[in-house]
């Protein structure tokens, strides 16, 4: 693989990868460390990769698999379900408030959710990847991908109603 077809096949994805690091290991510098090794486990292999025929998929399985490690290192309780959230500006406090609120609601649902749907949820919803690549990424089928997730996004939207009927039944 030539350097173009690096910079154009690999290199263009470091933000998708980025964003997964960041998801999974919850802090910005260890983030930017791992897509920076990550590329350069990937540089070194590149004439292995070239034939491959899902690059992207193994570009993102190799991400996953290293900030597993890393985590697994630091001996930490890697859970998918704690993935970090957005939270979404809002132009008043009030705004914020809820958002908030309801951000924590979502990572308390999350939590309680099984660990394959959880990160298929956040992977597909939050990180925008494609069921392939997700499929190729938790090792999975398409469709149990879109199983897992129908199943995901029923249970959040269970819990949530169940929490916001019972809210609004205290008023």
């Amino acid at each position: 693989m030539k350097t173009k077809d690096f910079e154009t096949k690999i290199l263009s994805l470091s933000d998708k990868v980025y964003r997964m690091a960041y998801r999974m290991l919850q802090n910005n510098e260890s983030a930017e460390d791992a897509v920076q090794e990550i590329m350069i486990k990937l540089w070194d292999r590149r004439n292995k990769i070239a034939n491959h025929p899902n690059i992207p998929g193994f570009v993102f399985l190799t991400a996953r698999n290293y900030c597993l490690d890393l985590l697994k290192k630091k001996k930490s309780n890697f859970n998918s379900s704690e993935y970090q959230l957005k939270i979404l500006e809002s132009d008043t406090n009030q705004h914020q408030i809820e958002w908030k609120e309801l951000t924590e609601n979502i990572k308390n649902i999350l939590k309680e959710l099984p660990e394959k749907q959880a990160e298929v949820m956040l992977m597909r919803d939050l990180d925008g990847f494609e069921f392939k690549e997700i499929a190729i990424i938790t090792n999975q089928k398409i469709e149990h991908v879109r199983v897992l997730l129908s199943r995901a996004r029923k249970q959040v939207g269970v819990e949530l109603t169940k929490i916001y009927n019972y809210e609004y039944q205290k008023i």
